[in-house]
C-alpha cells in the first residue's frame, strides 16, 4: 500500500518511451546498414540517420533494443530489457533528433549497479548527440553548394 502512495505522489510525470521505439524489422535493418558499430563498457550501439521518405517518416528520434538468446534464459533477457528501458525512459529527452539508436547490451548489464548502467546510457546518449551535431555540420555545407 505504501508503494501506491509513493507512486501517486510523484513530482514529475512519467515519460513514455513507447512513442520513440523502433518497431519494424525493416527499420532495424536500415539502421544497421546505415551505421557502424560502436562499443562501450557494457554494450554495443548503432546510430543511423532516419530516412525522411514517405508518409510514414518518423516524427522524432527512435531507439531500439536487442537482447539475443546468447545472453541467457528468457527471464534474464527480460530483466536486461526492463533495466535498459527504464534507463532510457529517464533520459528520452537526450535522444538525438533525426537519428535512430540501437542498443545491444552485454550480459554484464544484468548485474551492473543501476546507477552505473544509467550513467553509461547517458554517456552514450551524449556521444550520440555530439556525433549527430558533427554529422549535421558536415552535411550542411554540402546541401548549400550550387
Amino acid at each position: 500500500m505504501n508503494n501506491l502512495r509513493q507512486h501517486a505522489q510523484r513530482s514529475q510525470p512519467r515519460q513514455s518511451l513507447s512513442d520513440s521505439r523502433l518497431r519494424k524489422h525493416s527499420d532495424y535493418q536500415r539502421a544497421y546498414a546505415a551505421s557502424r558499430k560502436r562499443q562501450s563498457a557494457s554494450m554495443s550501439w548503432f546510430m543511423a540517420p532516419q530516412s525522411g521518405e514517405g508518409p510514414a517518416s518518423p516524427s522524432g528520434p527512435r531507439v531500439g533494443l536487442t537482447v539475443g538468446k546468447v545472453l541467457g534464459k528468457a527471464h534474464e533477457r527480460n530483466r536486461i530489457k526492463r533495466r535498459m528501458r527504464e534507463a532510457l525512459r529517464r533520459h528520452v529527452d537526450l535522444l538525438p533528433a533525426g537519428f535512430d539508436l540501437i542498443f545491444h547490451p552485454r550480459r554484464g548489464v544484468l548485474t551492473l549497479d543501476f546507477a552505473r548502467l544509467e550513467a553509461e546510457v547517458v554517456r552514450i546518449l551524449h556521444q550520440a548527440n555530439a556525433e549527430a551535431a558533427r554529422l549535421a555540420s558536415t552535411a550542411a555545407p554540402e546541401r548549400t553548394a550550387p
